[in-house]
């Protein structure tokens, strides 16, 4: 009959009006078209600015490893003085680039519109590449990880701002988590690292599109880099007898030195005791003494340069090193890392979990080196970044050691748990206060 509506289940006819309606809804200049563009299209960017970011920084570990070979006195000189100037540029001209660029993330989801005109700026995060390039060229120990996370979270910025799209937290972890599987070629650990470290402890809804993004950078880094694992294919196991002895003192061991480490971080970062104070007072000459300190374990090493990813590598494979190198490059990383310098702690943290590893095949000699290295890995990672599970995807994604993946498990929670004997705060988060955005005026 005339007036009544149609019957439940008979299509309406498709008039030129509903046309226009669902173009304005979900066509092309449609906030949800725009949006989904934006992070696709940033995720694809992050995976090409990784891959040269990476590049760079590889380029200049091998110039000054050249360098340092070639006339293995003036690091003394040299690398104090970069110091000073690194943070000397940093301060003057990009004071929200100094260190990892974890912390600025994590701060950055307070207010991400705001964000991406201070803490993850272009103008930030150009200059974040090239003074971690310059620290990496003057010796420090770096890492590219970290910074990464910080470039790639200022691509998600600038995708969102071409097409006039608000900028979410949700979607600014996901640039962030995108730069780890990127620059480890580990597209999961990205996943992981999103949920448990940027987006603390699952506070954060991720949806399939972030998810999706995260998986992109990571193929788009795999397509230009190679399909390759970051430590090569090692395929470590160890039996359950030899687990159930290695794995407590090895979580143990490696928890306590990494929460050592962030309590010396976030001693001088945050705290109100001497040197801290001389840190911020005096910040170029605490630079020059820091770099003193990095140069000095360099030129009488010669291994605790750089990101430590040659030594870490080689102890993996069952190399014999140095039982000192662990707690030197924990120095050399710490030294740099209060420093002010920018750049990450990433590798230089896998770098002294290796040398926890190298100490526990001492103790343990009749085990498999490579799963009681890569144990010590996984135990310090966590003591450091307090990320469990991020940890042992990363070290079995880079390693391909999928059979040990039980043993490094339990290894992280003892560590998670040891960790906090020593350091109570999560590190990365406590630095993140130092970059707290004021609030809007």
């Amino acid at each position: 009959m005339a007036g009544l509506s149609p019957r439940p289940g008979v299509l309406r006819r498709w008039t030129p009006a509903r046309w226009r309606a669902l173009l304005r809804a979900r066509g092309p200049r449609s906030v949800q078209f725009r949006t989904r563009t934006a992070i696709l299209a940033g995720a694809i960017l992050i995976g090409i600015v990784a891959t040269l970011f990476a590049m760079a920084s590889d380029w200049a570990g091998e110039l000054f490893g050249r360098y340092s070979r070639g006339a293995p006195w003036w690091p003394l000189l040299t690398t104090p003085l970069t110091f000073m100037l690194l943070v000397a540029l940093t301060r003057r001209h990009a004071p929200l680039a100094r260190g990892s660029g974890i912390p600025q993330v994590i701060a950055a989801q307070a207010d991400p519109g705001r964000a991406t005109a201070t803490l993850i700026s272009v103008r930030t995060v150009v200059a974040k590449a090239a003074l971690t390039i310059g620290a990496v060229l003057g010796g420090a120990s770096v890492g590219r990880e970290g910074p990464t996370v910080q470039l790639a979270a200022a691509v998600m910025g600038v995708t969102h701002r071409v097409l006039r799209v608000p900028l979410r937290g949700g979607v600014l972890i996901a640039g962030g988590a995108a730069g780890v599987a990127a620059a480890f070629n580990t597209p999961l650990a990205g996943l992981l690292f999103a949920i448990e470290e940027l987006a603390s402890a699952y506070e954060q809804r991720v949806t399939l599109l972030v998810l999706a993004a995260i998986v992109i950078a990571g193929m788009v880094a795999q397509s230009v880099q190679g399909d390759y694992l970051y430590f090569g294919a090692i395929g470590a196991h160890m039996s359950l007898g030899a687990a159930l002895m290695v794995v407590p003192v090895a979580g143990v061991l490696g928890g306590v030195s990494g929460g050592l480490f962030s309590r010396i971080l976030l001693g001088v970062a945050t705290g109100g005791n001497r040197v801290s104070r001389w840190a911020r007072t005096f910040p170029v000459r605490f630079a020059g003494v820091c770099g003193g300190v990095v140069a000095l374990l360099g030129v009488a090493t010669g291994l605790t340069w750089g990101t430590g990813y040659s030594a870490a590598r080689a102890m993996i494979v069952g190399v014999d090193a140095p039982l000192w190198f662990g707690p030197a490059k924990l120095a050399a990383t710490a030294a740099t890392a209060i420093a002010g310098l920018p750049g990450g702690i990433f590798a230089p943290s896998l770098a002294v979990g290796a040398g926890v590893g190298n100490l526990l095949r001492e103790v343990f000699p009749g085990e498999p080196a490579s799963a009681v290295v890569i144990l010590g890995m996984v135990a310090y990672f966590v003591g450091v970044v307090r990320a469990p599970l991020t940890a042992v995807i990363i070290l079995t994604e880079t390693t391909g050691s999928r059979g040990l993946m039980l043993p490094m498990f339990a290894t992280a929670f003892i560590a998670d748990f040891a960790s906090q004997w020593v350091c109570r705060e999560k590190l990365y988060h406590g630095l993140a206060q130092g970059f707290a955005l004021p609030p809007p005026k």
